[in-house]
């Protein structure tokens, strides 16, 4: 497994990775926003946001940047699952977003590929010396609860989310 930044080369596998939320009526994180570009643009004006994301210079003040990632298995180049790391927090990101958001596809599931993926991204954050990641999930979200304590997440808060109209819980992950 490995993690791949998003070209040309994979747009066909990535509508794919994204269409079969919608058929499994799935909720989807950490796309970097892939699934609203497809609904409303094209992969290509999405893979210009992804670089824009990291363009650390011109990213406007309301948001913070980012690298967005697919977590591609090596043996058949399948992507399997997504990940989004934001590189700085606001206020928002500190409360309710987190440093990362994620997503396995629905077939791919309970095989403990979103574990590898959230350790991999953290080894990002380690390069980047970033001490405490925030990583936060729906309350009713059992298996990404899981996953983040696999990865030593320490639980700090649950509140209810005006945004996201959910309780939410709260978990760092110290480097």
């Amino acid at each position: 497994m490995k993690l791949v930044f998003p070209s040309s080369a994979y747009k066909e596998k990535a509508i794919q990775f994204i269409h079969e939320f919608y058929e499994y009526h799935s909720e989807i994180n950490g796309s970097g926003g892939l699934d609203r570009y497809l609904e409303n643009s094209t992969y290509d004006e999405w893979l210009g946001k992804v670089l824009a994301d990291i363009d650390i210079a011109n990213v406007p003040q309301s948001r913070v940047p980012a690298l967005t990632y697919f977590y591609v298995r090596e043996e058949d180049d399948e992507i399997v699952g997504m990940i989004n790391l934001r590189l700085a927090v606001n206020e928002f990101i500190k409360k309710e977003g987190g440093h990362i958001g994620y997503c396995i596809r629905p077939t791919e599931r309970r095989k403990h590929y979103a574990t590898k993926m959230l350790n991999a991204a953290l080894k990002v954050y380690d390069t980047l010396s970033i001490k405490e990641v925030i990583v936060t999930c729906d309350k009713s979200n059992t298996a990404s609860a899981n996953v983040i304590k696999n990865c030593s997440g320490e639980l700090v808060e649950e509140f209810y989310s005006d945004t996201f109209e959910t309780e939410i819980q709260k978990y760092i992950i110290k480097r």
